[in-house]
C-alpha cells in the first residue's frame, strides 16, 4: 500500500510591513503633534483608526493564518491600541463619557509600557530592526505615562514626542526594509542578524 504525503506550501504574501508601516506612519504622525508641530487634529484621528487601527488588525489577522503568535499579538493589540486611543478622544467630544484626566491616561499608557516591555524581550529572539522599534516603543510609553502622571512641563511632552518620531521612523525603516528585500531578493536594507 503507498502512502502519499501532501504538503501545503504557504503562498500568502508577508503582512509584516503592512502592519510595520501602519504603526510607524501613524506614530510619526501623532508624536510630531506631540513634539510641538501642530494641534491634535482630524488626520490624525484619521490615521489611528484607518492606518494604524485598521490596517494592523488586518496584518495581525494576517499573521495568525500564517501560525505567528508574536505578529498576530503585537499587530491585533497595537492596532485595537489606535482605535482605543481614538476612542478616548470622541467619546470625550461626543459627551459620552467623562474625559481622562492625568492620572487614567498614564495608567492606561504605564500598562500599554508594561505589555511592551514583555514583547520586546521577545523581539531578543528576532532580528535587530524589530528590537529598536520595541525598545524605543517601550520608552515611548514610559515618557507618556510619566509626563501624565507628573504633569511634566512642555519641554518633557516635546522631549517625548522627539523620541515617538525615532519609534516611527523605526517601524517605517524595519516595514520598508522588508519589502525591498524581498523585491530584490537580497539585504537592500539590512534588518540585523537574527538571534537562534
Amino acid at each position: 500500500m503507498n502512502e502519499s504525503v501532501t504538503q501545503i506550501k504557504d503562498t500568502t504574501g508577508n503582512p509584516a510591513p503592512l502592519g510595520l508601516l501602519g504603526f510607524g506612519m501613524t506614530t510619526v504622525l501623532l508624536n510630531l503633534h506631540n513634539a510641538g508641530f501642530y494641534e491634535l487634529n482630524s488626520m490624525i484621528l484619521a490615521m489611528g483608526i484607518c492606518y494604524g487601527g485598521a490596517a494592523q488588525i488586518v496584518a495581525g489577522i494576517m499573521e495568525w493564518r500564517k501560525g505567528n503568535t508574536f505578529a498576530t499579538t503585537a499587530f491585533l493589540s497595537y492596532g485595537l491600541f489606535w482605535l482605543s486611543l481614538v476612542a478616548l478622544v470622541l467619546l470625550a467630544k461626543l459627551g459620552w463619557g467623562a474625559p481622562s484626566n492625568d492620572t487614567a491616561m498614564a495608567a492606561y499608557l504605564a500598562m500599554w509600557g508594561l505589555f511592551t516591555v514583555v514583547m520586546f524581550i521577545g523581539t531578543l529572539r528576532l532580528n535587530r530592526a524589530l528590537q529598536a522599534v520595541f525598545g524605543t516603543l517601550t520608552i515611548l510609553f514610559f515618557m507618556l505615562a510619566i509626563g501624565d502622571f507628573t504633569g511634566a512641563s512642555a519641554g518633557f511632552k516635546h522631549l517625548t514626542g522627539y523620541e515617538g518620531i525615532v519609534c516611527g521612523f523605526s517601524a517605517i525603516y524595519a516595514g520598508l526594509a522588508q519589502v525591498l528585500n524581498e523585491l530584490f531578493g537580497k539585504t537592500v536594507l539590512p534588518l540585523g542578524p537574527v538571534k537562534k
